[in-house]
């Protein structure tokens, strides 16, 4: 079935329709990972985007039961040139089109999607539609649509549960957490306890942590501030880490500023300086958001990690608590393990830290 990519700057693309078939809205965002699409697919950091894959086939191993990062995906839609109708995995349950129409998410197919990269790359990100037809007023009212606020609250858990163990006890808040976050944990016998994103300090202190880690999540960290105070209170108490939309609220609980990225990092292949070791190591990214570096000089929070190629703030540690973050994503799940050592240092912190 024919349908059609429209961008809010007036421009098309034809292509060829499949999963889902309702039209969709929201920014659209490309990643530049030759794998792991189901990963992307079900990382709540894309929660109301419309998500394009830049490499040219996609669903050539199918999707299985085993590397959902959440139960429920919620991006908007898939663009992608060519997807694979016949993949081949010992692992597959299902190819792409049948898992999109299971979750109720469409897809667009026959697109030049590096084409389209290039254009968001000099314009910037975009409003974008997938529609049936083009209607005369179908790019003005793409235009005059607002984009989704708080996605957080739709990608938290509403209720707490737990990860049992015997190690420390770890309150993980979720803004939208990657199931690999959990596994890394589970991997160092963590007792973790993951808790809603409007959770207090009251609430997570009572729980008795030994360290608390703020999750990665869809959206501008702006629209969370009660999260900041719940921050401010717990940094000061037992160790911290925040990752990717944690370590933006971590820096904003600080004093310090963010902003919107022009097109976002979204990808498995970023080059990232250690500033202390000055090894660079590859990192999977996901968001649209950074720290603002100048903001950075009137608070105590000092710089440890910064990307290769924009100069972005990458990473944080606080001068006077245990509490650090990192703007990438240390448990890959797609991509390298060059900094999954930073849970490590996170239980290394739990392990040193006395109340």
């Amino acid at each position: 079935m024919k349908r059609y990519l429209v961008l809010e700057d007036g421009s098309i693309y034809e292509g060829q329709g499949f999963g889902d078939m309702h039209e969709a809205f929201g920014e659209i965002v490309f990643n530049t990972g030759m794998s792991g699409y189901q990963e992307s697919i079900t990382d709540q950091s894309y929660n109301g985007e419309i998500l394009l894959f830049t490499y040219p086939l996609i669903g050539n191993y199918g999707l299985n039961r085993d590397d959902d990062e959440s139960l429920h995906p919620t991006c908007r839609a898939v663009v992608v040139h060519e997807y694979a109708r016949r993949p081949g995995n010992w692992r597959q349950k299902l190819n792409l089109d049948e898992y999109l129409k299971m979750h109720k998410i469409p897809g667009i197919t026959a697109i030049d999607t590096r084409a389209v990269t290039r254009h968001i790359r000099q314009r910037g990100s975009l409003k974008a539609a997938i529609v049936d037809e083009i209607q005369t007023d179908t790019v003005t009212n793409l235009k005059q649509q607002p984009l989704p606020h708080n996605q957080v609250l739709q990608s938290t858990t509403n209720n707490p549960y737990p990860g049992p163990a015997t190690g420390h006890k770890v309150v993980v808040v979720d803004f939208g957490l990657k199931n690999s976050i959990l596994r890394q944990l589970a991997q160092r016998n963590c007792d973790f306890i993951v808790m809603p994103a409007t959770s207090t300090a009251a609430q997570i202190l009572a729980l008795d942590p030994d360290g608390v880690l703020l999750s990665n999540g869809p959206g501008d960290p702006k629209d969370l501030p009660q999260a900041l105070t719940m921050i401010q209170i717990i940094e000061k108490k037992v160790p911290l880490f925040g990752i990717c939309l944690g370590h933006q609220l971590f820096a904003l609980a600080n004093g310090a500023d963010t902003y919107k990225l022009k097109f976002g990092h979204r990808g498995f292949n970023h080059p990232v300086r250690n500033l202390a070791t000055q090894k660079i190591g590859f990192t999977a990214q996901n968001h649209g958001y950074a720290v603002d570096r100048v903001s950075l000089a009137q608070t105590d929070l000092v710089i440890t990690h910064e990307e290769i190629n924009d100069h972005t703030v990458e990473g944080l540690r606080h001068k006077q608590y245990p509490a650090f973050s990192v703007q990438f994503h240390p448990d890959a799940a797609p991509g390298p393990h060059d900094n999954v050592a930073l849970f490590d240092h996170f239980i290394k912190l739990m392990d040193q830290y006395t109340r």
